[in-house]
Order: C-alpha cells, then sequence, then structure tokens
C-alpha cells in the first residue's frame, strides 16, 4: 500500500499544482462545517472571548480541520485513486505529491495546536491535538479500512468542533458541550450510511468495508433507521440546555420529523425498485441530512443572540 501511495504522482503524470490545489487538500467542504459548528460552540457559550481571540481560536481551529484533511488525502491516496468520486483530488490527479500534503498536514498541525494554546487555553488546545490526531490516525489510518464501523467511531473526529469552542471560551467542557458533540455523533453514520446506499460500488472497488460492502444494502437500511431514530432525542435534547429555547426546539422539531421519516422511506424500500428509480430517496435523504446539523447549530445561534439581546427577559421566557 506504501508503494501504491508513493508511486501514485509517476503514474498519473507530473503538473505543476496550483494555489487551488492546495486548498482542495484542506477539504475545504469539511473545514466550512468545522469552523461553523466550532464558531456556534464559541458563541452560545455563557461567557465570551475577545473578538481578536475569538477569530483567532476560529482561524486555528479551520487550520486544524485543513491539516486533518491534508493528511487524509495523503493516507487514502490510493484509495482516491480508485473511487471515482475522489478521483480528481490532488493527489490521484497528478497534481501534489503525496509527500506535499503529508508535509503541509504535519506543518499545519504543528501549527494550528500551538497557536490556539497561545490564543485561548491548553484544553481547547489539546483537544484540538486529539482530534487531529484521530481522524488521520485513528479513523483514517486504522478504522476506515478495518471495520464497518469506521463511520460510527470515527465520526467523533468530527463532532469535536463544536466543544473545542466552547473550551476555547470557558476553558472547560459542560453537558452542552456534550449535546452539541453527541448531535453531530449520531448524525454521522445515517448521514453517510445513506450516501453508501447510492456509492456501494465505490466502496467495493476500493475495498473499504463500508457497511453496504461488508453487510449489504438491507442491513444498512436497518441501520440508517435504528440511528435516526436514536439521533432524536439527543437533537432535542440540547434545547432544555441553557443553549436552547423555543426556536431550537421548533426547529428540531421539523428537521428530526422529516429526518426520520426519510429514514423509514429508505428501511421501506427494497433493492429492486430503489435500483430502477436511481436510488432517489436514498439521494433525497442525503441531501436533506446536509441541512440538518446547518439548520440546528443555526437555531442555537438565534437562541444565543435572542438571550443576548434580552428578547426573552421580556416576554418572560427564561433563557
Amino acid at each position: 500500500m506504501t508503494d501504491i501511495r508513493a508511486d501514485i504522482h509517476a503514474q498519473t503524470g507530473a503538473s505543476e499544482p496550483g494555489f487551488g490545489d492546495y486548498v482542495t487538500l484542506l477539504k475545504p467542504r469539511v473545514m466550512s462545517l468545522v469552523v461553523f459548528t466550532a464558531l456556534v460552540g464559541l458563541l452560545v457559550a455563557p461567557v465570551a472571548l475577545h473578538p481578536i481571540e475569538a477569530l483567532a481560536a476560529v482561524i486555528f481551529i479551520a487550520l486544524g480541520a485543513g491539516a486533518s484533511g491534508a493528511l487524509n488525502m495523503w493516507w487514502d491516496a490510493d484509495i482516491d485513486q480508485v473511487m471515482r468520486r475522489t478521483a480528481r483530488r490532488p493527489i490521484p490527479a497528478g497534481k501534489v505529491e503525496p509527500g506535499e500534503a503529508l508535509g503541509l498536514g504535519l506543518a499545519l498541525s504543528g501549527i494550528a495546536v500551538i497557536m490556539l494554546g497561545l490564543a485561548t487555553n491548553l484544553l481547547a488546545a489539546g483537544l484540538l491535538a486529539f482530534t487531529i490526531f484521530f481522524y488521520a490516525v485513528i479513523y483514517s489510518m486504522w478504522l476506515k479500512r478495518a471495520t464497518p464501523q469506521n463511520i460510527v467511531i470515527g465520526g467523533a473526529a468530527g463532532a469535536f468542533p463544536p466543544m473545542i469552542g466552547w473550551a476555547a471560551v470557558t476553558g472547560s467542557v459542560g453537558i452542552e458541550a456534550w449535546l452539541m458533540f453527541a448531535l453531530i455523533f449520531m448524525w454521522t453514520p445515517p448521514h453517510f450510511w445513506a450516501l453508501a446506499l447510492f456509492m456501494k460500488e465505490d466502496y467495493s472497488n476500493a475495498r473499504v468495508p463500508m457497511l453496504t460492502v461488508t453487510h449489504g444494502r438491507r442491513s444498512t437500511r436497518r441501520h440508517i433507521l435504528a440511528y435516526t431514530v436514536l439521533l432524536v432525542p439527543v437533537a432535542l435534547a440540547a434545547g432544555f440546555t441553557s443553549i436552547g429555547g423555543p426556536v431550537y426546539l421548533a426547529a428540531a422539531l421539523v428537521m428530526n420529523a422529516l429526518f426520520l421519516h426519510g429514514a423509514w422511506a429508505i428501511w421501506r424500500r427494497d433493492e429492486a425498485r430503489a435500483e430502477a428509480d436511481g436510488y432517489r430517496t436514498e439521494k433525497q435523504v442525503f441531501r436533506l441530512s446536509l441541512y440538518y446539523l446547518f439548520v440546528h447549530f443555526s437555531a442555537l445561534l438565534v437562541e444565543a443572540a435572542l438571550r443576548g439581546t434580552g428578547a426573552y427577559a421580556l416576554v418572560g421566557i427564561a433563557g
């Protein structure tokens, strides 16, 4: 596997990398989700950072997320070369050498962790360091290729950012931070399994033991429904803490009803019908899952804004 990764650049043909290729290495789409959830964790905390410190915290958390992406692309270059949706990434496309991605990932990791510690506190820096390690080593190097539970356990890596944001402000981790973590953690499996239902061949060709490959689509459908049912109370629970409120609860009720309905529809589908219509329902549920977290965390921001303006106090609602 190491030889394959080292030879990718030579096999695909060298070309001069552009700035955009290095940006792509950092997985900007994933980074945007990390930045958003970390920012929410920072802004809904019970105390506030100085705006300059808050900006620095978000920048260094983003760098840490980018570092994780670069390290993941370095390690997964052989898989990315096989899968259709990842074949155009900078390393398999021959635009960036594997060693460059590794160096960039390690450099950004060190900068992000050290600077976050200096800008905020050691707990936030430690959580960021652990997140990078978890994603690059525990998930990418071990779980992804070893077990169909890769997404279940590996989902923790994407769930830490709001906790890091909260810790950067408070220097501690409260129940609210854990619930934001749990929301992302429980959302990750049904989100990725919905994708895997209509991308099964990609994972099979790359020999990645995704649940659809090891247990089949029927089992995956059952797992999606089960995890969505478990997700609902976790999502609603945050509404009854200091960061929640009526706006969040209303948004959570709507989104969880839609997501649960989608998971139920997926569970009821048989493979012949799904294949005949091009996995239309599965793709719809996957698209819905993309909005799911955005709506929940946006609602938390609205709640924080309402508490900050004293709107709840004016109408006699405890916030």
